[in-house]
């Protein structure tokens, strides 16, 4: 592509502005001076084991802080020795660089810089939002291929098409990279309230045995509420003026451009309103079950269209589907019913109001900011337990853990929003049905403030605060995530 010198010189002063540690030897200030994601360890120490011959493709909703994690990374990577000069960041959005080839715009920046490219040198290129540059994953794989000593990281908000690019045409050459919206270990850490979980010892059948609990649950509680209605997002969990207005920030500028903009036209889905009533409806009902049936005669949209809508909706990282098993462990053969929650309850916030500890909805969106700390695991999928007790009633379990080898489950989970069943654990009765079943000899069961032990007959319960369990979740989620290096 040719690029004449008047256009050539406005691209040389946004690269520029865009790379201040070229002259400065350092990211700027105010992107310094924001708290790292919790991910950045992993994500960092997958950027720079030089070892792995790929490039990165980090991808997530809009506004989780890719830009800001990237920036993040460049000074770490400055700060163990690499040369700023041999670091280039580009927003491939820049409208200044539309349909300029990934290639060309990095030769560009080293000649804004005013250095030549050297292949005795490791150099490492950041694209922002790739998925403003169409076949963005053919002209990737041609670097990646082309240039050994470059570690090339792409990123982008269009997580549904980006995620269909890479597995299609980056096979061997990319890893994925996904960073969710912010898990509740992170907000009480960005609000320095993370000494609000911690851990006591008690005796329980004349041992001692740790349990999880708060100093203040008054506090915790208030803090959980926050972050269910405005937590996801690090600049609105942050932002006051955000709190009194999220649907403006957070359904403008997250929900609708992911359903109306970025790119669902690549699922065969041409009905874009059709997908936004569908996906309302749902985040509305965010921990119901649902069946193709049903979500069809509600919305009166055909069963196969259903089935893209959600796939798509699955791939921007929007809602999670969860999959049930019977009593005994075991799969549906006909898959007809599934659970469907929000990767975030405050996307049900933005969609319409804030919620209380007090609402009718207040147990199906606790149970969703639990189910969305175990959503960004890798191969940790979890289902949840749903049977026909006798001809009219039914029993159910919130979270299973299933061992696939042995068809039985290792763990149970009963996500309330209550402490009646702290001093009334015979009212659990699909729990003890299900630990009886599966000879199961312990469970966790999550209330509104008690934390303590119980022993029955039928097996030994855990009782913890739902905002304890779901700190505690996401602490593991996050360590998981280093200890795997992201891969």
């Amino acid at each position: 592509m040719e690029i004449n010198e008047v256009v050539e010189k406005q691209m040389f002063s946004r690269m520029m502005m865009d790379n201040p540690w070229w002259s400065s030897g350092a990211i700027r200030e105010d992107f310094k001076a924001l708290m790292p994601r919790a991910y950045l360890e992993s994500f960092y120490a997958m950027v720079s084991n030089m070892e792995i011959k790929r490039a990165f493709v980090l991808m997530g909703p809009r506004r989780v802080g890719k830009t800001v994690m990237i920036y993040h990374t460049i000074q770490r990577l400055i700060d163990d020795g690499v040369s700023p000069r041999n670091l280039v960041y580009l927003s491939v959005e820049t409208p200044i660089y539309n349909g300029v080839p990934l290639e060309q715009l990095m030769y560009t920046a080293f000649k804004a810089m005013g250095k030549a490219f050297s292949f005795d040198e490791q150099h490492y290129v950041f694209f922002d939002e790739v998925q403003y540059l169409k076949d963005w994953e053919i002209h990737l794989k041609s670097l990646v291929d082309a240039y050994p000593n470059v570690r090339f990281v792409a990123s982008g908000s269009a997580a549904a098409a980006l995620k269909k690019s890479s597995i299609e045409s980056g096979a061997g050459r990319f890893t994925d990279f996904h960073l969710p919206p912010l898990l509740f270990y992170e907000y009480l850490h960005l609000h320095k309230e993370e000494g609000l979980v911690g851990e006591s010892e008690i005796s329980w059948n004349g041992k001692p045995t740790r349990i999880l609990e708060s100093p203040d649950i008054q506090r915790l509680n208030e803090l959980f509420i926050d972050y269910i209605n405005y937590g996801g997002y690090p600049e609105v969990a942050l932002s006051a003026e955000i709190h009194s207005d999220p649907r403006q920030y957070v359904r403008h500028d997250i929900v609708d451009k992911v359903l109306m903009r970025d790119l669902p036209v690549l699922y065969g889905i041409t009905d874009v309103q059709e997908l936004n009533s569908m996906f309302t409806m749902v985040a509305y009902l965010s921990g119901n079950q649902f069946s193709f049936e049903s979500l069809s005669q509600n919305t009166g949209v055909k069963k196969d269209t259903l089935r893209k809508y959600l796939e798509y909706l699955e791939a921007a990282f929007l809602i999670k589907i969860i999959h049930r098993t019977d009593n005994t462990a075991k799969r549906y053969q006909r898959e007809r019913n599934f659970k469907i929650y929000l990767t975030n309850p405050s996307l049900r916030c933005a969609l319409f109001q804030p919620i209380t500890m007090a609402d009718g909805e207040i147990g199906e969106m606790v149970e969703t900011a639990v189910i969305s700390q175990w959503i960004p695991r890798l191969g940790g999928d979890i289902s949840y337990a749903n049977w026909r007790i006798g001809k009219k009633e039914m029993g159910e379990v919130d979270i299973v853990g299933i061992n696939e080898a042995k068809q039985k489950p290792e763990w149970a989970v009963e996500v309330k929003w209550s402490d009646r069943y702290f001093e009334n654990s015979n009212e659990l009765v699909s729990l003890k049905s299900y630990m009886e079943t599966n000879n199961l000899r312990q469970a966790l069961v999550t209330t509104m403030t008690q934390s303590g032990l119980s022993s029955q007959p039928w097996g030994n319960l855990q009782f913890m605060p739902a905002a304890c369990y779901a700190y505690i979740v996401g602490e593991n989620t996050i360590s998981r995530s280093r200890h795997t290096d992201g891969m």
